[in-house]
């Protein structure tokens, strides 16, 4: 009897997780399958809904340095909801990289801030005709 009860408290929670598995799989975001490709060198990830990532390498903590080889070694764990480079110990949630999260919040900070430092020519023209105009309005104290 006790075994019984054991074995139906067993398979509803095995119920329970699938149900959920599948509720998770409708709302985040999982992979289906990931690759580097060394043409464009790009991180390509296709997601169960249809649609594709793909992200270069210099953007992934940890992946700038890589190479080719290195960034090749790469796979997907069985429910599709991180990916990982075993030769790199790196490892990335999909969730997160569909949301732009490419690694701590340290290194997302230096991204922005080496961002802001580029220098397009577009850029160089905005701060030169703002520099005629008196350059950065300055802050008003209330």
């Amino acid at each position: 009897m006790f075994q019984a009860d054991l074995e139906a408290q067993l398979e509803a929670q095995l119920q329970t997780a699938k149900a959920a598995t599948q509720a998770a799989d409708i709302v985040e975001p999982r992979a289906k399958s990931v690759h580097f490709d060394s043409e464009t060198n790009l991180i390509v990830i296709a997601l169960k809904n249809g649609a594709f990532l793909s992200i270069p390498p210099h953007l992934l903590q940890g992946l700038g340095e890589a190479s080719p080889e290195d960034l090749q070694d790469l796979w997907i764990d069985d429910a599709g909801r991180s990916v990982h480079w075993e030769r790199l110990d790196a490892d990335f949630e999909i969730a997160s990289l569909v949301a732009g999260v490419f690694g701590t919040k340290l290194w997302m900070a230096e991204l922005g801030r080496k961002g802001g430092l580029s220098r397009s020519p577009s850029k160089v023209a905005a701060a030169q005709a703002n520099g005629k105009k008196g350059g950065r309005p300055r802050k008003v104290q209330s």
